[in-house]
């Protein structure tokens, strides 16, 4: 346990954010005017904002009688909110890296998008010397990685330049249902087993919302469309028709440069599904094995093989899929770079279009979380030789870096890339992370962004379970149109 002690509310997030990505494994409470709890505490921060400046004393153990390990002081402008924010990092990160003796790769960033920093300056006619000196300079990013961010930032910009982000938008469309829960997941999805009967009363209800959205979206472009879950492969081939059948029924397409389904689970695939895809016309899919490692793919809860994976990918080959993407994941329990590097040997031979190289991220709701001491003998490492070593065999494949994200509590503190041979890069991917385009979003536990022209975003979220989706799909209809409604001559 780590407790950090602040006197008055404020950077909470950004100081947790920090805290946890040095010490990943253990348990980090921020609280104010008192700590959380006094058993079992490796060491105690103290954070004081004083009229110009901020104090920050590190314990070891708690702070009771002790005598600081740690202890700095630097002078901020409080008006200046983002300058404030930048100094308090930048002291926090300085006397995390002494207190433990080591630096992290992407410095004291802990936003998720770090790619949009080098986009707005490069957007704005920055020079590259410009932008490394200031992520250097302000972040304590490392080399390797500003000089990724900038390669994917230009590479965003190359790819959005025919965007229409005024009059264009995109369709997500959410499929909540899964073979089983995976270890590591803590996106909204429920076994198939346990919801198979109600699966058709979902789809009159996400219907319900895709139809107020056609009806709403009438004048704009639409540019993508993603259906991602769970597993949108869990439904039945006719359910499939029916839910891509009322999308084209329903939207204008001829704008439309990609239509991405997620087959992801290789135990979801059959050879009608993808006669069904093919046949309406989407242009894109996803066979996610995360890991070629049998033993790995049984602890983590995948009713699959590494060879089943395989198999669907040279079936969807076989029906002319030419734009498939493979994810995987580092940083599972118990793999080593060896067992990567044998995955990706295998991933070579089936040659994907795309790569999506995940970050093990351990998000609370996870199962893996949830059921700590069931799975506390497990160990999991991803290291920057390992990303190296993928970033090696993409470059072998053929596959350019083309856009990246962060998340939360990511094994090593790295990031998650994804990777494409020229002209099979997934646009919504970018336009999800560098959030430049409205995303209508649809289905239980999505989030619609509205992206206004000023550049400001409003979100509305739907309910996460399945049943009060169901039971509530008026009022997801509501607050779109509430959302919406706000600029009605926009829409």
């Amino acid at each position: 346990m780590i407790t950090v002690q602040l006197n008055r509310a404020d950077f909470e997030y950004d100081i947790h954010s920090l805290v946890k990505a040095f010490f990943p494994a253990e348990d980090v409470a921020v609280s104010v005017g008192k700590k959380e709890g006094e058993e079992g505490i490796s060491f105690h921060i103290a954070t004081n904002y004083q009229e110009d400046s901020i104090e920050i004393i590190f314990f070891e153990g708690s702070d009771a009688g002790e005598e600081p390990v740690l202890k700095r002081q630097v002078k901020v402008d409080f008006s200046n909110r983002k300058e404030t924010k930048n100094r308090l990092k930048q002291a926090y990160y300085q006397m995390l890296c002494d207190y433990t003796g080591r630096t992290l790769p992407w410095g004291d960033l802990t936003g998720i998008r770090p790619t949009k920093i080098p986009m707005a300056f490069l957007e704005e006619g920055k020079d590259e010397a410009f932008i490394r000196n200031y992520m250097k300079q302000t972040y304590f990013a490392s080399d390797e990685k500003i000089d990724l961010s900038i390669e994917i930032a230009k590479r965003e910009i190359a790819l959005l330049k025919n965007i229409d982000y005024e009059n264009g938008y995109s369709l997500y469309i959410g499929i909540p249902f899964c073979p089983s829960t995976c270890l590591y997941c803590s996106f909204t999805s429920y076994p198939l087993g346990m919801w198979k009967d109600r699966v058709d009363e979902y789809l009159l209800a996400l219907e319900k919302e895709i139809e107020n959205t056609a009806e709403h979206f009438r004048e704009k472009k639409l540019n993508t469309v993603y259906i991602g879950g769970g597993t949108p492969t869990t439904l039945e081939p006719e359910q499939l028709r029916r839910v891509i059948g009322k999308i084209r029924n329903l939207f204008e397409l001829s704008d439309c440069l990609e239509f991405t389904v997620e087959a992801g689970r290789p135990d979801s695939i059959t050879r009608e599904k993808l006669e069904c895809l093919r046949e309406l016309g989407v242009t894109r899919i996803s066979i996610n094995p995360q890991t070629m490692k049998e033993e790995t793919l049984r602890i983590i809860g995948r009713h699959h093989t590494a060879e089943q994976a395989a198999e669907s990918f040279y079936l969807a080959r076989e029906l002319g899929f030419d734009n498939i993407n493979m994810d995987l994941i580092l940083g599972l329990p118990g793999e080593t770079i060896a067992d990567v590097e044998a995955t990706m040997q295998r991933i070579c031979e089936l040659a994907p279009d795309n790569l999506t190289v995940h970050s093990l991220a351990v998000k609370r709701a996870a199962r893996l979380n949830l059921f700590r001491e069931e799975y506390r003998k497990l160990t999991f490492e991803n290291t920057a030789e390992t990303m190296a070593l993928t970033a090696e065999y993409a470059a072998q494949m053929g596959l350019e870096p083309y856009y990246l994200y962060r998340q939360k509590n990511m094994a090593g503190n790295f990031e998650n890339v994804g990777y494409a041979k020229p002209g099979k890069a997934g646009i919504y991917n970018i336009l999800i992370n560098e959030e430049k385009q409205t995303i209508a979003a649809l289905g239980a536990g999505s989030i619609t962004k509205r992206v206004d022209s000023d550049g400001r975003i409003e979100r509305c979220e739907n309910v996460k379970d399945v049943a009060q989706y169901i039971a509530r799909i008026g009022e997801m209809i509501e607050r779109k149109n509430k959302l919406f409604g706000v600029c009605d001559e926009q829409i």
